[in-house]
């Protein structure tokens, strides 16, 4: 495809784009296939000729289509809404175009750097603590992830990684093995199960807390679990407290629960990939008290905020933790690379 055609196709994939977006609320929500309806349908190997672009377009239509769940129907109520614009869909496709991969600043400086105020921005919205801002000249900061379920396991690895770093200048003869084995984090009995998934990733033991008549983890619940796991000489760091769960949309007591994690010296993950988007508005914002005591909080805005997947904002108290599992994880791959 030359830049001539590039230029017709891409006004054809435009107008296709938007008669489905106009049409959407006719077609069929959930689609009427069995599970493997694809594979008959299309060729089992790649061709050695490419198709034209019309007969892509045809196939989307017969093949693809019937077996795609539209997420943006107004009849659809599975799941939570997923955010989509044209605004966005332009950017996604500039984004596309420009093809830069920001893993450092100097790998695409406005890249970086464009993302570092825009979650300033974010984050003023929601009204976050100013050690969330990168530019007060903190130690904090924002930065985007792929979905909540990665910040939940990459708060979960900071404050890993802190702990141990904490732990052994205490006692140096600790071997990492040795504290990850005692290390046990926290979260509500309504919390997502990627919270259960970063547990297992990340070599710690979970424990649910069991949650209230409202849903909502409490302050008395985590307390005692704590206690019994100090008796029996394991180490509590890490706590994930729900703003607005997937299964109910209920709400973690974050003014009870976050003095004892700060009290205790547990990191602190607040989890509002559903509900957050609404603490940007005035009169739902008094849900997000107690971000304070928080060392780092996460939502979707490719959820409620018109931003196409995957858009998941998070913030961290102190990035130092952050920078340290990083430098952890280029030293591991290093040695697996020289073995």
């Amino acid at each position: 495809m030359n830049t001539s055609e590039f230029r017709r196709r891409g006004k054809e994939m435009v107008d296709y784009v938007a008669n489905y977006m106009e049409g959407i609320e006719g077609r069929q929500v959930y689609p009427d296939v069995e599970p493997g309806y694809l594979r008959p349908l299309i060729p089992d190997s790649a061709p050695q000729e490419p198709d034209t672009f019309e007969d892509i377009i045809n196939d989307i239509e017969k093949i693809i289509m019937p077996g795609v769940t539209h997420w943006h129907s107004p009849y659809f109520f599975a799941y939570f809404p997923t955010a989509s614009s044209y605004p966005a869909m332009l950017a996604d496709m500039l984004c596309g175009a420009i093809g830069c991969i920001g893993f450092s600043w100097a790998a695409s400086p406005a890249c970086t750097e464009l993302e570092t105020v825009m979650m300033d921005w974010l984050g003023k919205m929601l009204e976050l603590p100013e050690a969330f801002l990168t530019e007060k000249a903190g130690e904090g900061g924002g930065v985007i992830q792929g979905s909540a379920s990665e910040a939940t396991l990459v708060a979960l690895l900071a404050a890993r990684t802190k702990a141990i770093h904490r732990l052994q200048a205490a006692s140096p003869e600790l071997t990492q093995a040795a504290i990850m084995e005692k290390l046990v984090a926290y979260s509500s009995d309504q919390a997502h199960s990627s919270v259960e998934r970063a547990g297992l990733i990340g070599g710690v033991k979970l424990k649910a807390i069991p949650s209230d008549g409202n849903f909502a983890m409490r302050a008395s619940a985590l307390q005692e679990a704590l206690e019994s796991d100090r008796a029996a000489g394991l180490i509590p760091f890490f706590v994930v407290a729900t703003l607005g769960t997937t299964t109910c949309c209920s709400f973690d007591n974050l003014l009870e629960v976050g003095p004892i994690c700060n009290k205790e010296d547990m990191w602190l993950h607040v989890d509002a990939a559903y509900a957050g988007s609404a603490f940007i508005c005035p009169e739902f914002r008094h849900l997000l008290n107690g971000v304070e005591f928080a060392d780092s909080f996460n939502f979707n805005p490719h959820k409620w905020l018109l931003v196409n997947f995957d858009c998941s904002a998070m913030w961290c108290r102190q990035l130092v933790p952050m920078l340290r599992l990083k430098k952890t994880c280029l030293v591991s791959v290093v040695v697996r690379r020289s073995r």
